[in-house]
């Protein structure tokens, strides 16, 4: 069984990403968060179950899609 993503560190997702409208790299969004790359590869189903939907460009670069609202 996998960890559990830190909450705090989604909320953060959800803050830091739409600052960035160009998108960025999951490095950078690492870098940002202090943590390493993988775990932000891990994080990103767990960012989709809590409404925050990404996409990602030709570069690779991740931008917010949409955030859903809790119902």
């Amino acid at each position: 069984m996998g960890r559990r993503p830190d909450a705090d560190r989604l909320q953060r997702y959800g803050e830091l990403i739409p600052e960035y409208p160009d998108g960025l790299r999951a490095s950078q969004l690492a870098r940002l968060l202090g943590v390493p790359r993988s775990t932000v590869m891990r994080d990103l189903p767990a960012l989709e179950e809590e409404g925050i939907l990404l996409m990602e460009d030709e570069q690779g670069r991740l931008s917010l899609f949409r955030i859903i609202p809790d119902e």
